[in-house]
Formats: C-alpha cells, structure tokens, sequence
C-alpha cells in the first residue's frame, strides 16, 4: 500500500469519526439550545403550542413532553462527545431520535404542505419542513458511517454517567423553563393604574320594568304593539315607517370575546402583540396614525404576550396612545391568536364578522394603505 493510501485510511478509521461526532453532537446541542430562544419561558410555550399541541398533546402533557424532549437532545449532544456505551447506546437512541422526527415532518409535508417554521431550531434558525427533513436525513446517514466505523471494543460501559447525564439535562431544562400557569388580569389591572388609564369595557343591557309597550314585527316587516288592547282608547293607529336597514353584517361570534365582552358589537380593531416586539410598535404607531385622521376610525383593543410585560408603558409611549389591554400568558397568547399565525396580529372585526386579519411578517404581515382603505369601506363595499 502506498503513503498516500495510508494516510487516506488513517483519515477514514480516525479522523472522520471524529468529525462526525463534533457535527452530530453540534447539531443536538444547536437543536436544545434553540428551542430555548430568546427566552424560555418565551420560547417553551409557543413551542408547545405551535408544535405539540397540535399534534394532539393537552397543555399540560405538552409542557412536560417539551422539556423532556429537549433535555434529551441536550444529553446526546453531550454524550456523543463521549465513550460511555457510545457505540451500544449513544448511536442508536441518537438515530431513533432523528428517524422519529423525520417521521413527524414527513406527515407534516404530506398533510399540511411545506409552510411554516417546523421548530427544529425554534426561532433562533427557522426551517421549513423539507429543510430539516434534508437535515434529519444527512444526520442518520452520518449516524451510520459513525456506527460502521466505531468498534464496541471502545465503549466503556459506565452507565451511571449516562443516566447521571440525562437526567441532569432534563432537570436544566426544568430549571431554566419551569412549567407556570398564571393569570395576568391583576398584573394589567395594576399597570393600567399605573398609567393612568382605565379600560373601557362597554356592556349592553336591557332595563327591567320599563314602560316602553313591548312591539314585535308583523310578517310584513311593520313594527306593532305586541299587545293590540295596550293601545290608548281614541288614539289613532297610524302606520309605523319601516326603518331602513342598517348598512351592516349580522352579528356573529368572533370567539374573542372571552377577551373583551363588547367585542362582537359594532367596529373592532384587536391587536395581539409582544411588548418588546419592533414590528408591533410600528403596527401600533400605524394605527395610532389612522386614528388621528378618521374620526370614524374603529375602537382598538390589544392582547398583550406577558414576555416583557413590564415594557408595556414604553410601547404605548412608542404608538403615540394608550388602548384598553389585557396580558395572557404565552400558551394562552398563542392558542387565542392561533398557533399557525404569529406576530403582530390584526383583526378588523365589525359585528363579529372578522372582515380583515394580518399576521406576522411576511406575506400576511399588516399593510398601513390597504388596511387604511377597508376600515373607510361601507359594508355593502366590503361583501
């Protein structure tokens, strides 16, 4: 054998191995950490509600499987970096791992198409679902050429190390993500006090006891008493002028209204945003603007994401106004907007009817002309 044919099979039997353990340990570790970002208990939630939920899991099942999951990839992505039962175990629950998820995104492609962030690497590296399915297969068939090339011989079989190791890295993640559920109806009572402002919540009620003769509409549309003997003795019956009809969509149900309880009734703007979030503090300032410049401009509301609640005073100072708001939790923020859609998100509502809807960034993202347009639209304008 030459020197040259050496020193290739020095590089295959030594070498390449090793590189493939630094990439693949990489990628879990990447994948872990990820999941995390920019914050967990930002990044944990919308996880479990974009992701997990889904797919079937409940929310509390969802919040425990979540940091299972990723205190998992984060010990094989220290455990490929050693030789604990490396070749018996490592590789293996590695490979499963990967074949798992390609399962997943392989029914996801199929059912729902190649859209959207698949949460491999969370918001720190998006990646649609063809995207980490090329990963996830490139990950296993690097798995293989590193189970072919590595002798159990090598393994040391301490497997104290590697149950120490797992559960250590599931109980960070626990640590760092602890499971919350909370309410933040005090939280955005007290910061409304503090700014001064108090939320308008308009509710409709009907008075009892009132004089007023009940009336009842006629198959020919007319309004009459609904007690004919009710009317005065000597007074003339005339006829009551139809009313026109108001230029209006019937009322519907929005399903925001366990937000706001005037929700469905007339004009809505619902806002959701993320205090700290750039892109909704422009939208906000947008709408501020518009507001100025319509006096019949819709009444605005806004759904805030707890992360960085306390930022909330400064993003009212950023818009130019302060709107009547409430504070969820980030699974609830989530499942109230929809797990599909992200933001800022902008709901036109009028009677309930979602006339218009913006989401995100991108090609849903929320346009200042086109929306200014709608909201100056009559309704027979807008069927």
């Amino acid at each position: 054998m030459t020197t040259t044919g050496i020193e290739k099979q020095g590089f295959v039997n030594k070498q390449l191995p090793m590189i493939i353990k630094g990439l693949m340990a990489f990628m879990f570790l990447l994948s872990a950490v990820a999941k995390l970002y920019p914050s967990p208990n930002l990044a944990l939630p919308t996880f479990e509600v974009k992701q997990l939920i889904p797919m079937g899991f409940s929310e509390t099942s969802a919040a425990y499987f979540s940091r299972i999951l990723i205190g998992c990839e984060l010990a094989l992505g220290i455990l490929l970096l050693q030789k604990n039962y490396f070749k018996r175990l490592v590789i293996p629950m590695s490979f499963l791992m990967l074949l798992i998820f390609s399962i997943h995104l392989s029914y996801e492609i199929a059912s729902t198409g190649n859209s959207g962030n698949c949460g491999c690497f969370g918001s720190l590296l998006p990646m649609t679902p063809v995207q980490a399915l090329i990963k996830n297969i490139i990950g296993m068939g690097l798995l293989v050429i590193l189970y072919q090339k590595t002798s159990k011989q090598n393994d040391k079989l301490n497997f104290s190390f590697l149950a120490a190791i797992t559960f250590a890295s599931i109980l960070a993640v626990f640590m760092v993500g602890p499971i919350q559920r909370k309410s933040n109806d005090e939280l955005a009572a007290e910061m409304m006090a503090e700014m001064n402002m108090e939320e308008e919540e308009e509710t409709v009620s009907e008075t009892p006891g009132s004089d007023t003769p009940k009336t009842e509409k006629s198959e020919t549309g007319k309004t009459v008493p609904a007690n004919p003997k009710e009317v005065k003795a000597g007074e003339k019956e005339t006829k009551t002028e139809e009313k026109p009809v108001a230029d209006e969509p019937k009322a519907k149900r929005s399903g925001f209204a366990s937000q706001y309880a005037d929700i469905d009734k007339g004009r809505k703007i619902l806002c959701f945003f993320a205090p700290g979030c750039d892109h909704c503090k422009e939208t906000a300032k947008a709408l501020t603007e518009m507001a100025a410049k319509d006096p019949d401009f819709p009444e605005m509301k806004i759904v805030f994401m707890d992360e960085e609640a306390e930022l909330i005073p400064d993003f009212f100072a950023f818009a130019g106004k302060k709107y009547p708001f409430k504070i969820l939790d980030v699974a609830s923020f989530w499942t109230v907007l929809g797990g599909t859609k992200d933001t800022p998100g902008v709901f036109y509502l009028w009677n309930g009817n979602i006339v218009k809807e913006y989401d995100g960034i991108n090609e849903r993202a929320f346009k200042k002309d086109e929306f200014k347009k709608i909201v100056q639209k009559k309704w027979s304008e807008l069927k």
